[in-house]
């Protein structure tokens, strides 16, 4: 029997539906208010990573003067957690429980984690600002951790959430569900960009810190609202008697596929070279440019614009038949003319060239990214579809952290040769190391294409639809 029949018997009915924190029914019809209240979760997610790479990034190398490759390591932590995302969906899959949750524990569990990284990033940051107050060790050790929780924190209730909500969809509704799902991301990212645009436009660390504070606050409220009474009790689902699959034979399975190594060696390229400006991009418009912490905080914004109108016109290309890895292949393309604006805009003091170069950094990267994920979901068997969705997303989690780690350690190696005059005098200017890290991105993205050049064709999405659990993140 149960836990909601029992208690219906307890108290008036209409008075336990309000009360009890979880579904009293499953049902094949998900209404647009009950799916849009799950999709705050993706508020938060957006939050945090405006916050991890945009805002205190910049911090962190220019007013707080730490170096940049170690910065780009703390940014980088919690992107290379991101391969246990398969893992997660996995064990959340097979979750052993005699109350009968699958996806809640994990999207709770996830959503207290987050919030304790951003409760420890305030005093992180008063140690920094202020070495005296403890061991020289202390701050960055702190910060670390704090960007290792807020990491973990937002890839499992990510992914738990993504999980639950292709628990309620059906196939009719799944791809409105995705597209909503992924709108409400790109509006969290673009949304707390503005916002905290606007509350650093009189930059102090007070302020900063009340900013962060905020933000932890309201991370455990969207999520908290979220995940109230959306998944049902299901003890049988749950039972911890109930037989558990493995993992070797599927993954042996899947990596046999002709396709699979050179689709996943393209993805590796492609993510480096998109993701190896994240520690940068900030930084450049701030020490080359002058933009002040406002300005470059907003280009998150501009970014998660391109992004934007990527999904939508990648999503009405795969709805028509398109080769998702030429749709890849074109992200790449808008890829290389994006890098080159990046570069030129130093040497013409072009601010707005700059700003456009970062949008079409997100219109490239969300074109790369949604058509190699079509591409690899092609690669799956239907009983495998996760398994090929997670070989995408750990390649793609592993090269962006790796990227992001050497971006920062290469702009600091580079430019403290250029200031010293070892690369001559005429590269003796604080824009070069940017510079060579932009032009070898700009070689990883032509090494992609001509990894994606021979299977491009060969993974026609005309009878592909998306799914939740093949949701790019």
């Amino acid at each position: 029997m149960r836990l909601s029949s029992i208690s219906e018997r307890l108290l008036p009915s209409r008075a336990i539906l309000a009360l009890v924190p979880y579904a009293t029914s499953d049902t094949a019809q998900l209404p647009v208010g009950r799916i849009a209240r799950l999709a705050l979760f993706q508020l938060s997610v957006g939050m945090a990573v405006v916050l991890l790479t945009g805002t205190l990034n910049r911090v962190m190398v220019l007013e707080l003067a730490q170096p940049a490759w170690l910065v780009s390591v703390m940014v980088s932590l919690p992107l290379l957690f991101a391969p246990l995302r398969a893992l997660i969906g996995f064990r959340s899959d097979n979750h052993r429980s005699l109350l009968g949750w699958r996806r809640v524990p994990f999207i709770w569990t996830g959503s207290m984690i987050q919030f304790g990284g951003l409760a420890i990033m305030p005093f992180a940051l008063i140690v920094l600002a202020e070495p005296a107050a403890g061991p020289a060790w202390l701050g960055p050790t702190a910060a670390g951790v704090a960007f290792f929780l807020v990491g973990v924190g937002m890839h499992t209730t990510q992914t738990a959430g993504l999980a639950l909500a292709t628990d309620l969809a059906s196939d009719e509704n799944r791809p409105a569900v995705v597209s909503l799902l992924y709108v409400m991301l790109l509006i969290g990212t673009i949304g707390s960009a503005l916002a905290f645009s606007l509350l650093l436009a009189d930059f102090s660390y007070v302020r900063l810190i009340k900013i962060i504070q905020g933000a932890a606050v309201l991370t455990m409220v969207l999520n908290t609202i979220a995940l109230w009474r959306q998944e049902s009790l299901n003890p049988a689902q749950t039972d911890p008697r109930r037989a558990r699959p493995g993992f070797r034979e599927s993954w042996s399975l899947f990596i046999a596929e002709h396709r699979a190594k050179r689709l996943l060696l393209a993805i590796a390229l492609g993510t480096a070279a998109f993701n190896m400006q994240d520690i940068l991009l900030e930084p450049y418009g701030g020490e080359v440019l002058g933009m002040s912490v406002a300005g470059t905080t907003g280009l998150s914004a501009v970014w998660g614009s391109g992004m934007l109108i990527a999904f939508l016109l990648s999503a009405r290309l795969l709805s028509r038949g398109s080769d998702p890895l030429r749709i890849a292949g074109y992200g790449i393309v808008w890829g290389l003319f994006a890098f080159a604006a990046v570069i030129v805009a130093a040497p013409v003091a072009s601010k707005a060239l700059f700003v456009t170069g970062a949008g079409l950094i997100g219109f490239g990267g969300g074109l790369f990214a949604i058509g190699t994920l079509a591409a690899a979901m092609k690669l799956g068997r239907k009983e495998s579809k996760g398994l090929a969705l997670g070989a995408w997303g750990a390649v793609q989690a592993s090269a962006a952290g790796l990227a992001i780690a050497l971006g920062g350690a290469a702009r600091d190696v580079l430019g403290h040769m250029a200031l010293a005059g070892s690369l001559g005098p005429t590269l003796n200017d604080p824009s070069v190391a940017y510079s060579m890290v932009y032009h070898f991105e700009i070689l990883l993205l032509a090494a992609a294409l001509i990894a994606l050049g021979p299977i491009v064709g060969s993974a026609r999405s005309s009878d592909h639809s998306f799914d939740l659990q093949d949701f790019p993140t």
